[in-house]
């Protein structure tokens, strides 16, 4: 009789668990950037809301800076309903821009938001620049002595924000000198090694980074206003005289074959996650701010970011 109310009970679980029950989330870059930290939020955040019996498994799948997770997804994991891919403006910008191959944003079911994150300029602590100004004083006067290190090869976001601090210096992104790498994380750690002098890179990235010791300074954070918490001291790069701003949104999404049904268990869930009482907490540890969205409000916010970053590829001239 016991064991037959243990598999009554354990039944009971497994079916209200659905699409939770051994899920996974993908996270299109190596560890330590910020596809990790969304998975890590979706993680904590069904964890602290009793969602789940079994932690969030993160699967790290690089390649591409999320183009690889992104085929994967639509001809592969079309139907996976139990894999959730993390998803950033980076990946939105890669995709106006045609670096996923043939696929767009429609090719996919979008799910949610889970916060806003914000691009940040930063440097060794021991660099010899201060303030932006400075940095983009030395970048007007010998661009090839100053190589930007980011996630991502040319036309990515990264590369956008230190194409943008380029030519707020009056110097052509075109004799920019950049080193790409898969993620963020790798990138700081070559600005840690001194192998790159600037750092283009996410607030949420380096914020974790100096949690673990690493000797970095942000120069400005650029978003239209400063950030609260730890970035109260750190100026932007709007009141230091650039009017440089690059919010990235944070979010999830599934395959195209997902079922309704199984969307909304996601949406459902997560929305439940993300009102619980844990969240400043989870999103403090994230790094990021809120900004949570899913249905037509993250559609039309895809859809925004589509358009403007097409044009912003036409401005740098790597559109594809």
């Amino acid at each position: 009789m016991k064991r037959l109310f243990f598999l009554l009970s354990l039944t009971t679980v497994l079916a209200q668990a659905g699409v939770l029950e051994g899920a996974r989330c993908i996270a299109p870059a190596k560890p330590g950037g910020g596809f990790d930290l969304t998975c890590q939020l979706a993680r904590s955040a069904l964890q602290e809301a009793g969602l789940t019996q079994v932690p969030l498994s993160i699967v790290y799948q690089p390649g591409g800076i999320g183009a690889l997770a992104f085929k994967s997804a639509v001809t592969q994991r079309l139907t996976d309903s139990h894999a959730i891919v993390a998803f950033s403006s980076g990946s939105l910008l890669n995709l106006a821009q045609g670096r996923f191959g043939p696929y767009m944003s429609r090719d996919v079911r979008w799910i949610a938001s889970l916060g806003l994150d914000y691009g940040v300029i930063a440097v060794r602590q021991d660099a010899p620049f201060k303030t932006l100004a400075q940095l983009v004083s030395a970048l007007r006067e010998t661009p090839n002595r100053i190589v930007f290190g980011a996630g991502g090869s040319i036309g990515s976001q990264d590369w956008m924000k230190a194409a943008m601090l380029a030519r707020a210096a009056g110097v052509s992104h075109k004799v920019m000198r950049f080193v790409a790498f898969e993620g963020g994380g790798e990138a700081l750690t070559a600005l840690r090694g001194d192998h790159v002098q600037v750092l283009a890179g996410d607030a949420a990235e380096v914020a974790r980074q100096i949690d673990q010791g690493a000797q970095v300074r942000v120069l400005a954070v650029l978003a239209a206003e400063r950030l609260p918490g730890r970035w109260t001291q750190v100026p932007t790069a709007r009141e230091q005289g650039f009017d440089i701003r690059w919010p990235i949104v944070r979010g999830l999404y599934v395959g195209p074959g997902v079922s309704d049904r199984d969307r909304n268990e996601w949406v459902d869930a997560l929305t439940r996650a993300m009102s619980h009482s844990s969240l400043p907490r989870e999103l403090a540890r994230a790094g990021f701010q809120p900004a949570w969205m899913t249905g037509v409000e993250l559609e039309a916010l895809v859809n925004k970011q589509m358009v403007e970053y097409r044009q912003l590829a036409i401005e740098f001239g790597v559109s594809r």
